[in-house]
């Protein structure tokens, strides 16, 4: 923490006064929650951005899928529009945001995809248009107190979890960290590989404080796939310019820096819009390096933005690749945690 932090004193101090007597009035019901007429399966954290809640999102997905009809909402953060939207194939990152467009394009025709400010209006909706949904699982919702969810899956990450963070300005927490005793179910991730089974305890022991009876606590890391073309058909080159809009692209950077001859990093904010500026800066580096052959690699969620410019001519013939990233268990923490899940919703 750097020395000036104690400047930042005054103004946490009233953030957490501010969410803490908010959450009262949630938890004494003087603010009313509401129950959804579809069960909902949240999925949030504690902190902003960079926690993998979409690779969590989508694991979710993968797994539930073929045994309960599932439909995902979230508020689509970055979109231009305003109240309910489902997605469809003429939908872009404006219409309704970056990552509920990257879920449908990955599960199109598996699930419907929605997005909404408001998500007790929103799961109304979706009851009236898709009365054979089972299950709605929700984007970044678990500060939405006006819902009551039906389970709560908090994620926390590896590096610095709720446990060890600071609320904002001090830190990046959003609440107090007692906030994690409305968490079903606690996961850490961004774990390092060969995590052992001793931090686990440890990370498991520094948690007690704030959760409810046994909440169980899973461990998953980040899996990396092969980077795939974005609609064209040149080869892939290992010298790389990577891009990418994240709330923090370190394991993005430090897993390609290893695979990869990475000849830049450009980096831009979570959820960037690209403008022409930014366009011009690809190309000049494009240029610099031209004698590398080099490609663009991306994520999943960059990727349609960038779509977009290549299809208007403004990234000129530079090949874009992408790069998938999803969570990733232990197979015992995947068929525990799944279980759980299972258990929750078959009894519904």
């Amino acid at each position: 923490m750097p020395w000036y932090a104690f400047l930042f004193v005054p103004f946490a101090l009233i953030f957490r006064l501010i969410t803490s007597v908010r959450n009262y009035l949630f938890d004494r019901n003087i603010l009313k929650s509401f129950q959804s007429p579809i069960a909902t399966l949240i999925v949030g954290n504690l902190s902003v951005g960079g926690t993998g809640k979409t690779p969590m999102v989508e694991f979710l997905i993968r797994n539930l899928k073929d045994e309960l009809a599932l439909a995902s909402l979230s508020r689509g953060y970055g979109r231009k529009s305003k109240g309910f939207i489902q997605a469809n194939d003429q939908s872009n990152p404006t219409e309704i945001g970056d990552e509920p467009l990257q879920i449908f394009r990955k599960f199109k025709g598996e699930i419907p995809v929605f997005v909404g400010e408001d998500r007790v209006a929103a799961l109304e909706k979706i009851a009236g248009f898709s009365p054979i949904t089972q299950l709605v699982i929700l984007d970044d919702a678990f500060q939405h107190r006006r819902l009551r969810g039906d389970l709560y899956c908090l994620l926390t990450p590896y590096e610095l979890n709720f446990s060890k963070d600071q609320l904002m300005p001090l830190g990046r927490l959003r609440e107090s960290r007692s906030g994690a005793k409305r968490a079903d179910v606690v996961v850490v991730t961004k774990c390092p590989e060969g995590l052992t089974d001793n931090r686990k305890i440890e990370i498991k022991k520094s948690f007690q404080t704030y959760l409810t009876g046994c909440t169980p606590v899973f461990f998953s890391q980040v899996g990396y796939g092969t980077p795939y073309p974005l609609e064209h058909q040149i080869p892939f080159s290992n010298s790389v310019i990577l891009v990418s809009g994240l709330a923090n692209d370190q394991g993005f950077v430090e897993y390609c820096s290893d695979k990869y001859r990475v000849l830049e990093n450009v980096s831009f904010p979570d959820h960037h819009a690209y403008k022409e500026a930014d366009v011009k800066r690809l190309l000049a580096l494009a240029e610099k390096h031209k004698v590398q052959s080099p490609v663009l690699l991306t994520t999943e969620k960059d990727a349609d933005k960038l779509k977009s410019l290549a299809n208007h001519g403004f990234l000129g013939e530079i090949p874009i690749f992408v790069l998938p990233i999803e969570a990733k268990f232990d197979q015992e923490d995947k068929e525990m945690l799944l279980s759980y899940i299972r258990g929750k919703f078959n009894k519904q």
